[in-house]
């Protein structure tokens, strides 16, 4: 969207999620104990606030409510203002007059930037600052990053960026380091979750990074298709053994989906799996990950991308290779030309307004199903962690072997979240310094971001604070749903086996071309082993380009070697 556009986009925005929703409801299902859910440190961080401050986020929560359509701009500003107590307490009135700076994030969905506005725009007021916006859409986002950093021009002061780029970026000593009275602010690294605490957000023992978002797939599926007794008679009149529900592993939902093709569900055609087939600028690949993780992620071995000792990439074995050619299997089976469709497409205009009964996805979801205009699936879904593989691929021993415990789950932790990131465009200024990590610090600030993570806004749960069932209530989920949601969330965050992506320069250099040559493996100019060579060898020649030394190091780096 263009920025021209950000005004009358606001103006109109009006609740259309009643007229949506259609005949779509929630299911009948079993309580889920909130206990699984809220650990003694979410407890503990709940005890530890203030009655100002649990009154503050109760408030904050509360607008619009979940179930009254989506936020406007208007609620964007009110939360901003209600959430600006850090700022007054470290920034005198009008402080930061004729600073101006530039922020460079997304503008996805209408969310990311445009929620900054505003939220800034109370900030801005405020502090005197000035911010002009740079606005990308996801697709376009790595190719301009990374012309950026060849450049060697630096054109923004703050950007919104995912911890895989801070090989390319902090590696290069582009960022400011974060202040400690920032670290106060943001309650860092205390209230974060594990896989996001030191070394993600740091290089060389320096700090960089305010997070804004935790980032895992899980799988969300629809509680009303799989408690129909007529698609429960059916799948079992088809001669399956298994009960008629959500699937455990991916052979369990190539099954599904491939036998949904055809039929109908509350008068309307119902479809399994929505497999993301289009590129979307290095990001589409995560999708196939969440797919190959299951059967390549051994847990005895924590690289499943590339060997650690060689940077050997691993895309084109056994296990990527049944990933790939099930996804082949299952496009026929999926919506028309489900071949176009990108993870935007699945998420945003077939999974949340009825199409499709299975989807992974980013925590969005769990949000958007219940507080967007888009959503016409209301309380019809649920939340697990991603499927997982009765058999595992051990990449060491070139041999499949049965899971130990039954099935091998291996969560795709992808991309470790957006963070707010400050250039060193702004250190020669002691103020503009200030201004810019202040408004950093407002954005990623514990209370504020309790309201992103609740919210239609690109984000999901990243803190320890952000497990307490009760804030969400407040707001108006129903118990049931949010427990299940943030168990899904809290069991991929704490998985033992989890598939963890490396911080390496290039990695979406990697990812890219990795989707081009899917998409000619979907569309069937190769076949999937010579697609995954082809894939493999793009790697070896990349890593080559960057330094294959510096790149195993860093590699190893990031699993703690």
């Amino acid at each position: 969207m263009r920025v021209h556009l950000y005004n009358r986009l606001m103006a109109a925005q009006a609740s259309r999620r009643d007229v949506l929703r259609g005949a779509a409801s929630a299911a009948s299902v079993a309580a889920l104990s909130a206990a699984g859910v809220l650990g003694s440190a979410a407890s503990s961080f709940a005890a530890e606030m203030s009655a100002d401050e649990l009154a503050l986020r109760k408030a904050i929560m509360q607008i619009p409510g979940a179930g009254k359509g989506s936020p406007t701009d208007a609620d964007w500003q009110k939360v901003g203002e209600m959430c600006l107590g850090a700022t007054k307490a470290t920034v005198q009135p009008g402080e930061f007059k004729g600073v101006e700076f530039r922020f460079m994030g997304l503008n996805n969905q209408n969310l990311h930037n445009f929620l900054f506005r505003g939220f800034l725009k109370p900030w801005e007021a405020y502090t005197g600052a000035k911010i002009t916006w740079i606005d990308l859409a996801q697709a376009d986002y790595n190719a301009r990053l990374h012309q950026t950093i060849a450049s060697g021009t630096v054109d923004f002061d703050i950007v919104e960026m995912g911890a895989p780029f801070e090989g390319d970026v902090s590696g290069q000593g582009l960022n400011s380091e974060m202040p400690d009275w920032v670290k106060k602010i943001i309650d860092y690294p205390n209230d974060y979750v594990n896989y996001l605490r030191p070394p993600v957000g740091t290089w060389n023992g320096k700090t960089y990074r305010v997070c804004i978002d935790s980032d895992c797939h899980t799988l969300n599926y629809r509680t009303d298709v799989f408690s129909d007794p007529d698609l429960a008679k059916a799948w079992k009149d088809a001669g399956n053994k298994t009960d008629w529900g959500r699937p455990k592993t991916w052979t369990e939902v190539n099954a599904i989906t491939k036998f949904l093709k055809g039929k109908k569900f509350k008068g309307q055609d119902v479809w399994g799996y929505l497999d993301p087939a289009k590129g979307w600028g290095g990001f589409g690949f995560y999708f196939l990950e969440d797919r190959a993780t299951a059967y390549v992620k051994h847990p005895d071995d924590k690289a499943w991308l590339f060997d650690v000792d060689t940077m050997k990439p691993r895309v084109n074995n056994s296990g990527w290779v049944r990933a790939i050619q099930e996804a082949v299997d299952s496009l026929p089976y999926e919506p028309p030309d489900q071949i176009n469709a990108d993870p935007g497409t699945t998420a945003f205009q077939q999974f949340l307004p009825g199409t499709g009964s299975l989807l992974a996805w980013w925590g969005d979801i769990g949000s958007m199903a219940v507080t967007s205009d888009t959503s016409t699936i209301g309380d019809s879904v649920l939340f697990d962690i991603l499927p997982g593989s009765e058999d595992i691929y051990n990449a060491k021993t070139g041999k499949w072997e049965k899971a130990a415990n039954g099935i091998n789950y291996a969560p795709n932790m992808a991309y470790l979240g957006w963070g707010i990131y400050v250039m060193k465009t702004v250190d020669a200024d002691a103020k503009k310094q200030k201004a810019a990590w202040s408004a950093a610090a407002h954005l990623g600030g514990k209370d504020m971001s309790l309201w992103m993570a609740a919210y239609p806004s690109g984000f999901q749960p990243y803190r320890v604070s952000h497990g307490n069932p009760d804030e969400w209530i407040a707001a108006g989920y129903k118990h049931d749903y949010i427990a299940s949601y943030l168990k899904s969330q809290q069991d991929s965050y704490n998985h033992p086996n989890q598939a963890i992506e490396p911080r390496i320069p290039g990695i979406f250099q990697y990812y890219s071309v990795a989707e081009d040559e899917l998409a000619r493996i979907f569309a069937g100019k190769v076949d999937v082993q010579t697609g995954a060579n082809n894939i493999a060898a793009a790697w070896d020649k990349l890593t080559d380009q960057i330094g294959r030394a510096k790149q195993i190091a860093l590699y190893k780096a990031s699993f703690g070697a």
